[in-house]
C-alpha cells in the first residue's frame, strides 16, 4: 500500500529483455536507504517487487501483464520515474490509500502554465473516468492528486510548483502515456450494489 506522495525521482539506468519479461535498474538514493530483496516499490504508480540491488541502484522485473497494462513500455534509458516506499503502519496517510495497480492509461493532451501553478488536462478511457469525481482523489504516475475537472473523456489536475518540481509530470510530453489508478472506494461500491449487498451472515 502507498500514499500517492512521491519521495524521489529516479532514472532509469539498464532495461534488459528476457523472454516475455522486462528486467528494469533503476538509479536513485533515499528509496534505498532501508531497501532489502522482495520489498515493494511503486514506481510510477506500479507496484514492483526489488529483485537485486546496490548502493546505488535496484532492479524490478516487470511481466507481460505489467507491460501491456502500464506505461513501462515507454520506457528509455534515462527517463525519470516516480519513485515512492511503501507505506508503514505508523506513517501519516497524508495523500490517499494507493495500491500501485493500475487501472488504465491516459495520454496527455494539454498543459496550461499559470502564474504559480500548472493545469494538466488527460484524454482517459470512459472504463476509468467513471470512477472519477470532481475533488476525488486520483494517483498519476503514481502522484496523489486532486480531480479539478473530469467529463467523458478529459481528466484535469491542478499542479502546485513543488509537484512540478520533485515528480516526472514537467518531463512529461503531448500524447505521452500516464499510469491511472482510480480511487478503490468507487469500485468496491459499484461492485456491492450490482451483487445486492448480500451479507456474509
Amino acid at each position: 500500500m502507498f500514499t500517492g506522495l512521491i519521495e524521489e525521482l529516479g532514472t532509469i539506468s539498464a532495461l534488459e529483455k528476457e523472454g516475455s519479461n522486462l528486467n528494469i535498474q533503476i538509479s536513485c538514493s533515499k528509496v534505498l536507504s532501508d531497501i532489502e530483496l522482495g520489498a515493494s516499490i511503486a514506481i510510477d504508480g506500479v507496484c514492483q517487487t526489488v529483485t537485486k540491488f546496490d548502493d546505488k541502484s535496484f532492479w524490478v522485473t516487470a511481466i507481460k501483464e505489467t507491460l501491456d497494462l502500464t506505461n513501462f513500455h515507454q520506457l528509455q534509458i534515462s527517463s525519470k520515474v516516480n519513485l515512492e516506499r511503501c507505506l508503514r503502519p505508523q506513517d501519516r496517510l497524508g495523500g490517499h490509500i494507493v495500491q500501485g495497480h493500475v487501472d488504465s492509461m491516459a495520454s496527455l493532451e494539454r498543459v496550461d502554465t499559470l502564474d504559480g501553478s500548472y493545469e494538466l488536462y488527460f484524454k482517459i478511457e470512459p472504463k476509468a473516468s467513471r470512477y472519477i469525481i470532481y475533488k476525488g482523489s486520483i494517483a498519476i504516475n503514481g502522484i496523489s492528486l486532486t480531480v479539478a475537472g473530469i467529463d467523458e473523456t478529459i481528466l484535469k489536475v491542478c499542479i502546485i510548483p513543488k509537484t512540478w518540481e520533485l515528480t516526472n509530470l514537467a518531463q512529461l510530453k503531448l500524447g505521452q502515456k500516464v499510469n491511472i489508478e482510480v480511487d478503490q472506494v468507487a469500485k468496491y461500491i459499484e461492485k456491492l450494489v450490482a451483487t445486492g449487498l448480500t451479507s456474509l451472515a
